[in-house]
């Protein structure tokens, strides 16, 4: 079984800016209300460590491999809760040029595995969303 989540937010910048931002693991608990910390290096083949707190929800722990890392353009990862299989993330941001001095910011994830279907998404994709308008602030300010 596989859930989706996706969501996409303009940002008055240009994606180097986003990027600086988003990509600036010290900083994430200042402004980061779902990724409270990113720690690993950006790089394609790279374990990260990431801590999460959807909403209403404890922390959790992640430790995904980077899959694409593409400067001002998009990072991604894949992480997984014990074993391959039984629930499977895949996290995407991803910044697309307006060439207007904006950017899409887009955040989405694919969860697959046996255990997906027992999870209700809706507090991570609010996290998300808190996420998208706070780097949005940030950016912008």
């Amino acid at each position: 079984m596989t859930k989706e989540i996706k969501t996409e937010i303009t940002i008055n910048v240009n994606p180097e800016k986003v990027w600086e931002i988003l990509i600036n693991q010290k900083e994430y608990t200042n402004w980061n209300p779902f990724i409270k910390k990113l720690e690993g290096k950006l790089k394609v083949g790279e374990r990260l460590k990431v801590i999460i707190q959807p909403e209403n929800s404890s922390k959790m722990t992640f430790k995904p491999i980077v899959l694409a890392y593409e400067s001002y353009k998009i990072l991604k990862w894949k992480g997984k809760f014990l074993i391959d299989g039984l629930f499977d993330g895949t996290h995407i941001f991803e910044l697309i040029d307006n060439k207007n001095g904006t950017t899409n910011f887009k955040q989405s994830e694919v969860f697959d595995g046996i255990l997906v279907r027992f999870f209700n998404l809706d507090n991570t994709k609010k996290g998300f969303e808190k996420m998208n308008n706070e780097l949005k602030k940030r950016c912008e300010k």
